[in-house]
């Protein structure tokens, strides 16, 4: 079906599946300005923090494996680590709640140049935790770059390698891929009103935080599959949409109420009925993966300009189709 009531009045892609069928599927805007390249079905969008979901389900696969589990103190795969850190768990990881800060506590990270990872996670040692582990929330994307190591660590592989051949290929996720986008064909450039925006080092900067790339078929069907396809066991999809923190401080939504954190998923309630999603903004790129499990529908907005207001679009589609 084509986009309903123009809801796609933005560049990127737009894309509904109930019960894995597609009911929406719109594409608008260019992918790229100087090239004059069109977004389509094949157009990969940078992710950013949608990412961490994928981040999360890697880890559980450890677990399940019996590599690591979600209590592990954190000084078990990484070392040294501070004093303050000794409480520390993979699941405070997880959920936000370790006492790591954000970008902005940690300035000395280079986000847009050449970083060492030993470096960054020298640069996160450094700094005070803004709380106690488990005390409170926080989002923290230093937090899911720790966990992309910890993976490392664990797996013996290289976070991308791991990521890719154990959750992107059994999901059948053709289009997705983990990293940089250098040399790859089909790659969007993110814009600011109109103007390229320079990204992240995904390599090391967003390793396991805001790493992945995606069409907007693959994200929806990537959300649906972690709700109820091969890549997870069911014990560790129940972990995963857990509520297993309050979501504070400035994070909102527009069309999400009680909200509350699970691993790399916000939880909640969107028009009566349980919602699992997750946002996604860098270097002009915002993305949005949602699942309604008992609507059985998926959704994935994608856009390469950041003045999109993902959530507005998908509120407006909720409405149409619930």
């Amino acid at each position: 079906m084509a986009d309903p009531g123009g809801l796609a009045d933005f560049p990127g892609a737009l894309v509904a599946l109930r019960g894995g069928t597609r009911v929406i599927e719109s594409y608008s805007g260019l992918a790229d300005h100087q090239a004059d390249e069109a977004c389509g079905p094949g157009t990969r969008f940078q992710l950013a923090s949608v990412s961490k979901q994928f981040t999360a389900a890697a880890t559980m696969l450890l677990v399940e494996q019996g590599v690591l589990s979600v209590t592990d103190p954190i000084g078990r795969w990484i070392k040294p680590t501070p004093p303050s850190w000794n409480a520390m768990t993979v699941h405070q990881l997880l959920t936000h709640t370790s006492g790591l800060g954000h970008w902005p506590e940690y300035p000395d990270v280079n986000l847009y140049g050449s970083v060492e990872p030993e470096g960054e996670i020298t640069v996160f040692r450094s700094r005070e935790l803004l709380f106690p582990p488990g005390s409170r929330w926080r989002y923290s994307s230093p937090g899911y770059v720790l966990l992309a190591h910890i993976i490392e660590r664990a797996s013996g592989e290289a976070y991308a390698t791991f990521l890719t051949d154990h959750v992107v290929r059994p999901a059948r996720l053709n289009q997705t891929f983990v990293g940089n986008a250098r040399g790859r064909p089909g790659v969007a450039r993110g814009y600011g009103d109109g103007q390229p925006l320079d990204s992240f080092d995904l390599d090391v900067v967003g390793i396991g935080a805001g790493d992945v790339s995606s069409t907007g078929v693959d994200l929806a069907s990537w959300i649906r599959a972690l709700g109820s396809g091969p890549v997870l066991k069911e014990p560790s999809r129940r972990t995963m949409f857990e509520s297993h923190a309050v979501v504070g401080g400035d994070r909102t939504s527009t069309f999400v109420s009680d909200m509350h954190y699970g691993y790399g998923l916000f939880v909640g309630r969107a028009r009566g009925a349980p919602v699992i999603y997750h946002t996604g903004d860098n270097a002009g790129f915002k993305a949005i993966s949602v699942w309604l499990p008992e609507n059985d529908l998926a959704l994935a907005v994608l856009s390469n300009e950041e003045s999109t207001d993902l959530e507005s679009v998908v509120s407006r589609l909720l409405q149409k189709l619930l």
